[in-house]
């Protein structure tokens, strides 16, 4: 309900005593909406203005540079939390501010975020196994057209094998570190 009023400059102030129970049950609701008191207060004048037939007058144009790049936002973060982000996002290289939009479209989305570099390495593995099965069709073929003077045996192709599991296998652990480590662990 609080979340639908628009944003527009704040430079004046508006002052007023209320009791202390008053100002603890906007503490409370603040606290809940995850907003300073301040914030509240303004989203709720704003809010009660619209209701009385009073749109609010738009400071901020559609086609600013804000606007073209995207919106800004701040969050509060606990020192713990601001801690672990710092982490995070130096593991994947990446500007704490980047990591947190990039979670957060993820998020809205419901996307599985993949940093470019570890996506390039993804692709490289990908186009390493395509090779491998285009001669591996090839060694077949011939084989099969009686080509070959002399084919591999057994154990090359065992080996042949081998290294494309251990390939597959390694893709999907790094598919599912990418995943985990989105998540986050449950502490």
């Amino acid at each position: 309900m609080l979340n639908n009023v628009a944003h527009v400059k704040a430079d004046q102030f508006i002052v007023g005593r209320v009791s202390s129970g008053t100002k603890a049950r906007l503490r409370a609701l603040a606290e809940k909406e995850l907003l300073s008191e301040s914030a509240l207060l303004r989203r709720l004048v704003e809010l009660v203005l619209m209701k009385a037939g009073l749109a609010p007058i738009i400071t901020e144009t559609p086609t600013s540079a804000r606007a073209r790049r995207g919106a800004r936002l701040m969050i509060r973060l606990r020192p713990d939390d601001q801690i672990l982000l710092r982490e995070r996002a130096a593991a994947r290289g990446m500007p704490a501010a980047t990591y947190v939009s990039v979670l957060t479209r993820a998020h809205l989305r419901s996307l599985t975020p993949l940093p470019q570099e570890e996506l390039l390495a993804l692709k490289r593995t990908l186009a390493e196994l395509g090779s491998i099965g285009r001669n591996l069709n090839q060694i077949a073929r011939a084989a099969n057209q009686g080509q070959l003077a002399t084919s591999p045996g057994r154990d090359d192709l065992t080996a042949m094998l081998r290294v494309c599991a251990t390939l597959r296998d390694s893709l999907k652990q790094v598919l599912l570190a990418n995943l985990k480590s989105w998540e986050g662990d449950s502490s």
